[in-house]
């Protein structure tokens, strides 16, 4: 599996909340992401389909949801998630 990096740009302070700036770097999708190869590499990763394109890793406290097609590129045989929705949990309450 490649890993790339998402680069803090600084901090934005705005209505009251402080926010992080992210950048990330530009990727041309070269294939069409199919739900299925989201769904076997999310459950390869220990992650459980919940319902429809939402997963949960129980172990890590982690929530992800909108995991489908228009939300994943391919390039090179990589998947790239990009407007990833997730959360963290406490395990006690998973």
């Amino acid at each position: 599996m490649k890993i790339h990096r998402i680069f803090l740009g600084g901090f934005a302070k705005e209505e009251g909340g402080l926010y992080a700036v992210l950048e990330q770097p530009f990727v041309v999708a070269d294939a069409q992401a199919e739900l299925d190869d989201i769904k076997k590499f999310l459950e390869f990763n220990e992650f459980e389909n919940t319902r429809r394109n939402d997963y949960i890793h129980r172990k890590l406290g982690l929530i992800l949801e909108d995991m489908h097609d228009e939300n994943v590129l391919v390039n090179s045989e990589t998947l790239f998630f990009i407007d990833s929705v997730f959360y963290t949990i406490r395990p006690d309450l998973q």
